[in-house]
């Protein structure tokens, strides 16, 4: 049985060329080498790495996984080292980093397209890289010069790595209840004393250095968030002249034995007046956090494409190959591929489509990332800060439920062979049931989505994106019978979604936990809906290529084929994700606590 992966190039290509806008990236000051034939290029050389380096190594690290030694060190799996190794030489992880910092240069949306690969190949081992990016970012917008010439390059480059320092025993969701403590040295630095835990990445061999972004307190902080302060506490200090000095004063205690990514150390961490640098000012740690949990928490909701994509690959793959019973039509002394029986069929095609969805949306918002932080003008800079700010919590919430349920697809299509770990599917399955857990469970990033970010503008954000939504349907009208199943049902749909903004709009201000028990099937209806705007879009794209005579026919009908089966058998969920939305919080009050 094979675990191989396949990078799904023209896939990334169409979304980057067809829902995406790359060319007007490429305007952009620095952006300019961002055409996309240079960038197929280059996905293409980043796709062979990932698929032959660190794709082998996923199954090792399931089996093996990181080893805690008892002296407070980690080993990681064999061959971990030097796949690492050579992911620093061949710079993928730098794409999406400004040159001035060490990167490439390329939009983030291209950084993003990598990571799927490299998450894909293996989701434990790109999650150090994926926490060093968050640390790059709070450098970036936060840090001084001083400490971005002393870690910035190197963290860019992935000789170092990063994470993020911030859930305590009794400070998970609740990150203000934190207690660890930073008090102030004669010489300005902080000593920083606690325990964290479910530090991922947090101890590890594979880099000479860890540097640690780590929440605490000072002596006189007010109470709550308002009091977070965030500091720098590397595994070992750095010397003026750029090397290495003495190991700082904290250890990993212990590693997590979790249900997935066992080759992703998580963890428990305590520090024992570390020597910790203030970043930024005091009191302004919440607001530096956010920096780098709105990256990572894009960078999760890949996660749930990426491992659904994998499964995805290996269940296509096992349905080819495995024959079971006989198709309607087949001859009789024949035992058919299991991929001809009509069930089999719909998962395969369930996951497909859901894939296709979740790269639209998940790109669509790296691109507003993109504009948000390098467009010229002002205007285009807020429009895709808004548009990331609202498309974030689906990005998260909805591709992590999402990649747990299509991996589980993915398990069922091997039958009981899918449930022996001898396939390898059922670690797919373990692997993604984190995502909707960390970075914001996604019960936080529907109470974000209802509370925060739908009264964006007075509701215009949430309105304008409706009204983008609605106006396909002119062009879709224009396509004729080709696409009419998909213009009928998206405006079904688009309908849904206003109907339950203009309920939470009116309800969640009379009775605010009307509005916080339907969050959850909300985002769940924005996102099936806004997934199937999108796909509209790329079969509205293919449509208008083969209208011209160009392009892969095979591909481009497969891509109408698709975006129809989601309209048709996937979209109508909004019609009965509204009643959960509008039905308010009074029936979740009736069963005491004791009784349920």
């Amino acid at each position: 049985m094979s675990t191989d992966y396949t990078p799904p190039i023209r896939d990334i290509a169409f979304v980057l060329e067809h829902i995406t806008d790359l060319a007007a990236l490429s305007k952009f000051d620095g952006f300019e080498h961002a055409d996309l034939e240079t960038v197929r290029g280059a996905l293409e050389e980043a796709g062979r790495f990932m698929a032959e380096v660190i794709a082998p190594t996923n199954r090792i690290g399931d089996e093996v996984g990181a080893v805690h030694d008892g002296d407070a060190s980690v080993t990681t799996p064999e061959g971990f080292k030097d796949a690492y190794d050579k992911f620093v030489a061949s710079g993928w992880g730098a794409v999406g980093y400004p040159a001035e910092a060490g990167g490439a240069g390329l939009p983030w949306l291209i950084g993003l397209a990598v990571q799927e690969m490299f998450t894909s190949a293996n989701m434990a081992f790109s999650l150090g890289p994926m926490l060093t990016q968050s640390a790059v970012e709070a450098l970036l917008f936060h840090g001084s010069d001083e400490q971005k010439a002393i870690y910035l390059d190197k963290l860019v480059s992935g000789e170092w790595t990063g994470t993020m320092v911030l859930t305590e025993p009794e400070a998970g969701s609740d990150v203000g209840a934190l207690r660890s403590k930073a008090v102030r040295n004669d010489d300005g630095t902080y000593a920083i004393t606690g325990t964290k835990i479910f530090i991922t990445w947090g101890e590890h061999d594979l880099a000479d250095n860890i540097i640690h972004m780590v929440l605490a307190r000072t002596p006189d902080a007010p109470p709550g968030t308002k009091g977070i302060s965030m500091f720098i506490v590397p595994k070992f200090l750095v010397n003026p002249d750029g090397s290495l000095g003495e190991r700082n004063a904290f250890k990993a205690a212990s590693l997590e034995h979790k249900l997935g990514i066992h080759a992703s150390p998580t963890a428990v961490m305590n520090f024992e007046g570390a020597t910790g640098y203030l970043v930024g000012d005091e009191n302004q740690g919440m607001r530096y956090m956010f920096t780098m949990m709105n990256s990572a928490r894009l960078s999760v909701g890949l996660q749930g494409l990426a491992i659904s994509e994998r499964a995805y690959q290996q269940a296509r793959e096992y349905a080819q190959e495995r024959r079971q019973g006989r198709a309607i039509g087949a001859a009789k002394t024949d035992h058919s591929p299991i991929i001809e029986h009509p069930d089999v069929r719909r998962m395969l095609m369930t996951i497909k489509a859901y894939n296709e969805a979740m790269r639209c949306v998940l790109y669509a918002t790296a691109e507003a990332f993109d504009q948000a932080n390098n467009a010229p003008d002002e205007a285009t800079r807020e429009a895709g800060q808004e548009y990331m700010d609202l498309l974030t919590p689906i990005a998260k919430g909805w591709c992590t439920d999402l990649g747990v349920e299509m991996t589980s697809l993915a398990l069922q299509v091997h039958g009981g062979m899918g449930y022996v770990e001898e396939t390898g599917v059922a670690q797919h399955y373990r692997d993604a049931r984190i995502a909707p857990i960390y970075e914001g469970t996604n019960g936080i990033q529907a109470i974000d989505l209802v509370a925060r970010k739908l009264p964006m503008r007075t509701g215009g954000a949430i309105q304008d994106l409706i009204g983008q939504m609605s106006a396909l349907d002119g062009d879709l009208a224009e396509a004729g019978d080709d696409l009419a199943s998909i213009r009928n049902s998206l405006s079904e749909s688009v309908a849904d979604l206003t109907a339950a903004v203009l309920w939470l709009a009116e309800h969640g201000v009379a009775d605010p936990n009307d509005a916080l028990a339907g969050a959850t099937p909300f985002l769940r209806l924005m996102g099936t809906a806004v997934g199937g705007w999108y796909l509209a879009r790329a079969a509205l794209a293919a449509h208008r290529i083969l209208g011209s005579g160009e392009g892969d026919s095979a591909f481009l009908e497969s891509k109408i084929t698709t975006a129809r089966f989601y309209a048709e058998q996937l979209l109508p969920q909004t019609k009965g994700l509204l009643p959960m939305v509008t039905a308010g919080a009074d029936q979740l009050f009736e069963v005491p606590a004791d009784q349920l």
